[in-house]
């Protein structure tokens, strides 16, 4: 899709970025950084809860994965992408930019409108 008037060009150097704390995979990115970033899907988070203590956010979506973090009841977490029994995304509320980026088991999490 493209947007009239708009266009992106490609200058200078990548950036080096940070991968557990940017939402960012080789298919989709979060909304934040389209123009900033080059990915085929740019996605709007849905704001998340972790419903129940202990969830653990883990580097992959596989349960012997490596545990990034243990996130407390009520934490949010913005999911940019479910898959099966995973969800992807970050850690935090609708506006942090710095939160840690990784999959937690799609039933851990209730939508918050």
């Amino acid at each position: 899709m493209t947007t009239p008037g708009i266009s992106y060009s490609l200058s200078g150097p990548s950036e080096k970025h940070d991968p557990a704390h940017l939402p960012v995979r080789g298919d989709l990115a979060h909304i934040r950084l389209a123009g900033k970033v080059f990915v085929p899907h740019y996605v709007v988070p849905l704001p998340h809860r972790v419903n129940g203590a202990g969830t653990q956010v883990l580097s992959a979506a596989r349960a012997d994965a490596e545990v990034l973090a243990v996130l407390p009841t009520g934490t949010g977490f913005q999911v940019l992408d479910l898959a099966g029994t995973w969800a992807w995304g970050q850690v935090g509320e609708a506006d942090a930019e710095d939160g840690l980026v990784g999959y937690v088991p799609a039933e851990a999490l209730h939508a918050v409108e």
